[in-house]
């Protein structure tokens, strides 16, 4: 596992490129042009034919890509899927935590300049949730349970919110990668997420990034909003 994970301050924000088609995708990253340099495709986009074209141009465009796929299935199909995105470009890729061999079977597929992130709990996920689906730790526990899962499987890092990071860095230190979404600067409503974090107070917890989606997509001017973020990351740091 690779311990130094720390980014430098302007790939600290990754930008959820979480809109219908490629071509909006693309159109946002041109207007948004030098605030930021990291980006996430998601679920939204590789519903489409173009995702990995998407992923190609982004890093033709000399940008990192965060694969947001949130894998989950057996180990063998896990572990060929990480296979297949060694070498694509990519920066990240999510996996759900679960079966402990199915982390496993992960981390021994990655190749390239790949990192594994283990989605420790949803950030639009309460205890009233968990409850629901028979679990009765906290939203708390629940996420030190699977970034223990994550690291024991060589994992690099955990998706989490920012009121876990403390813990977690009292626990692993440096050790690993933290990657927050769920993140709402001053003022912009939280919608359907439950645990969230403004940029600057969850760099200052500990995260090595940050998604930041809605606040700089549905600006007025994406560039200015995604700068204004940028600021408040190197005012924390």
């Amino acid at each position: 596992m690779t311990t130094n994970n720390n980014p430098p301050n302007h790939d600290a924000l990754i930008v959820a490129l979480d809109v219908p088609t490629a071509k909006e995708a693309k159109a946002l990253v041109e207007q948004i042009g030098d605030a930021a340099s990291f980006y996430k495709i998601g679920l939204e986009l590789a519903m489409t034919p173009d995702y990995f074209a998407l992923l190609d141009w982004l890093v033709a465009q000399d940008k990192r890509v965060f694969c947001d796929i949130k894998l989950h299935d057996i180990p063998a199909t896990v572990g060929r899927a990480v296979a297949r995105l060694g070498n694509s470009g990519a920066s990240l890729l999510t996996i759900h935590a679960g079966q402990a061999a199915m982390l496993e079977a992960a981390a021994k597929a990655r190749a390239g300049d790949l990192r594994l992130l283990v989605v420790t709990l949803l950030t639009s996920i309460n205890q009233q949730d968990l409850m629901d689906m028979g679990v009765a730790r906290t939203p708390l526990d629940q996420v030190i349970a699977n970034a223990e899962m994550a690291e024991t499987a060589g994992i690099d890092g955990v998706v989490c919110s920012g009121h876990e990071l403390p813990m977690l860095r009292e626990e692993y230190g440096d050790e690993l990668l933290t990657v927050v979404p769920g993140i709402r600067p001053a003022g912009v409503d939280a919608g359907d997420q439950q645990r969230v974090m403004t940029p600057g107070q969850a760099i200052a917890a500990g995260a090595n990034h940050i998604v930041v989606g809605r606040a700089i997509r549905d600006a007025p001017d994406p560039a200015a909003a995604a700068a204004a973020i940028q600021d408040e990351i190197a005012a924390a740091i």
